[in-house]
Order: structure tokens, then C-alpha cells, then sequence
């Protein structure tokens, strides 16, 4: 069984959260993205400090399959330099990482 991994991003609103979640579970890059709702982000951007409202999506994958999301989402992101940050997973019930598994194509 492949490594799991979850892989956080934000987006700026709930349609774009929900547009990019599809595309990665439909192109089974991903298992699941869990969209949790509109929290405050504060960040330094090109020498300013931001804060924006955005979306966190939780994205569960496997090891393998890291790279081509990465690339996908960054595709799809409107944000020039989206989060984009990658967390093994230590432990987990043996039943949902299979499934985890399971439901990405590893190529």
C-alpha cells in the first residue's frame, strides 16, 4: 500500500474551493478534499502584509500521486503562488488508507 498524504491549499471563495476539489477527485489525483469553511488569512505578498478571507482544502492523497497534483492545482489555482504544502500521514485506520488507495489512480 502507497504512502498516504494529505496536501493543504486555500482558495479565495467557496466556488473556486469547489471547482478545484472537483477536478482533483474526477481526475483521480485525489480520494477525497474536505472544504472547510471561510477562515482569515494573514500573509506578507510582495513586500505588503494581506489579510483575505479563503477556503482550506484538505486534500488526501497518495505519495505518488504528489507530484501530477501538484501540478494540476497549481494549473487551476487563480493565485499566482497558491499554498501548495504536502503531510505524510503517520498512522491512520488501515481500512480508510486502502480506501485512500483504492480511489487514486497511481500511475
Amino acid at each position: 500500500m502507497a504512502e498516504v498524504v494529505i496536501v493543504w491549499s486555500t482558495a479565495p471563495d467557496q466556488e473556486v474551493a469547489h471547482t478545484l476539489a472537483e477536478t482533483l477527485v474526477t481526475e483521480c489525483l485525489a480520494a477525497c478534499v474536505h472544504v472547510l469553511p471561510q477562515g482569515l488569512s494573514f500573509y506578507r505578498w510582495q513586500g505588503a502584509l494581506n489579510r483575505d478571507d479563503e477556503h482550506l482544502l484538505m486534500i488526501k492523497t497518495t505519495a505518488g500521486r504528489v507530484e501530477a497534483l501538484q501540478k494540476r492545482l497549481a494549473e487551476q489555482h487563480p493565485y499566482e503562488v497558491p499554498e501548495i504544502l504536502s503531510v505524510p500521514v503517520a498512522e491512520g485506520l488501515p481500512d480508510y488508507l486502502a480506501w485512500v488507495n483504492e480511489s487514486v489512480d497511481e500511475v
